[in-house]
């Protein structure tokens, strides 16, 4: 039941009922209505400032998650990352050394990849961002696992071509030098026997009558023969594949043709003094990838140790070469 109320009217000495005019309760209707509004907004705003939603709170726990989970795989890529380059390096400083194959640089297998600092923070990334940053990375990773599985599969062909490499690198003299007194100058600067001036000298020179037979130092295809107007004469260069090549100089005469397939032990012509010469010898030169090397180092098929250090000696004197 309504309560009713009275008030004391002091003109009409009397109580009489209270009654509350339309506009005023409308007034304080609309009052009642603004304060509610007005305090549910502080409320919603300090509650949306300060207190996660259910769906804000399930979307922070997927990206904590996502966090997490992208630091376990970080590490395994790390650790994948650590195992590529062990492999790269017993690859380069391992496997290719042992069948005397160049190293593949850096620069093939992207490793200037991996001296890319990250763009941001895992703590500063958005779900984009980190899905981005972990394919690219895993790009790269599969990148180099293609190009390492290609190096294995050349070293296989190395490895089942061994005898092939073995039968092509230079491994005897080219004349017959048993007592070892057939080195007339060695590898290195050396005085030229005709300006008298001190020049590279790329090559050995085994002095020998005219006419001794010259040997070819590992099986090969004859790429030159014939007179050279370069210095060497009569001379013969032999492509042993695998980067070797040597070559013949000074000779009397050439009995190797080019494009002949020659083995290691063949006789491909014979000591003379054509070309730059001041006396009978064979000058020998043994190339490594285009880069002349010293020939001494590859006499390791013929001689003893003791006879190995001799010759050694020998090729060390600093003297005048024959050409």
């Amino acid at each position: 039941m309504k309560k009713i109320k009275y008030y004391y009217n002091t003109h009409t000495l009397r109580y009489e009922k209270l009654v509350t005019p339309l506009r005023v309760q409308l007034l304080r209707v609309f009052g009642f209505i603004a304060t509610s509004v007005v305090t549910a907004g502080i409320i919603v705003a300090v509650a949306f400032q300060y207190i996660q939603s259910p769906n804000e709170k399930r979307l922070a726990q997927q990206n904590a998650d996502l966090r997490d989970d992208y630091g376990v795989l970080q590490q395994q890529l790390q650790q994948l990352q650590q195992k590529m380059n062990d492999l790269e390096k017993r690859d380069n400083d391992v496997y290719r050394a042992i069948f005397e194959s160049t190293p593949i640089p850096d620069s093939a297998r992207l490793k200037e990849m991996e001296k890319n600092k990250e763009i941001k923070l895992v703590e500063g990334m958005s779900e984009a961002e980190l899905v981005k940053s972990m394919t690219t990375q895993l790009n790269k990773l599969i990148l180099r696992m293609a190009f390492q599985s290609k190096s294995y599969n050349d070293i296989n062909g190395m490895i089942k071509n061994k005898q092939k490499l073995i039968a092509a690198i230079p491994s005897i003299q080219p004349v017959s030098n048993r007592d070892l007194t057939r080195i007339g100058s060695g590898f290195g600067y050396r005085i030229d026997p005709i300006y008298k001036t001190t020049r590279m000298h790329a090559g050995l020179d085994f002095t020998s009558p005219i006419g001794t037979p010259i040997y070819a130092t590992a099986d090969g295809i004859v790429k030159e023969a014939g007179f050279s107007t370069g210095g060497f004469g009569n001379h013969v260069v032999i492509n042993h594949g695998y980067g070797y090549e040597t070559l013949y100089g000074h000779m009397y005469r050439v009995i190797a043709r080019a494009g002949q397939q020659v083995k290691r032990g063949q006789v491909i012509g014979y000591v003379g003094t054509s070309g730059k010469s001041t006396g009978p010898h064979c000058h020998y030169e043994v190339h490594r990838s285009g880069i002349p090397v010293d020939p001494v180092y590859y006499f390791y098929n013929d001689l003893s140790p003791e006879q190995y250090n001799r010759i050694l000696k020998l090729a060390s004197q600093k003297n005048q070469s024959f050409d």
